[in-house]
């Protein structure tokens, strides 16, 4: 499967509860930490979820 690198941008303090899990989900724990995660739909749905916390790479 093809796999997308996210960087976290910006802090999650202040951000609700949900949002906080799906960015431990995703396997980020600080800012401008990358990952990379499989395009699977469900991880583009968290991805989606935290849209405005992370960056998607290319």
């Amino acid at each position: 499967m093809a796999t997308i690198k996210v960087k976290q941008i910006k802090s999650r303090i202040g951000a609700p509860v949900d949002q906080k899990k799906t960015l431990i989900a995703l396997g980020l724990h600080k800012i401008s930490q990358v990952v990379e995660v499989e395009d699977t739909p469900s991880n583009l749905g968290m991805i989606r979820k935290v849209h405005h916390l992370v960056e998607v790479i290319k």
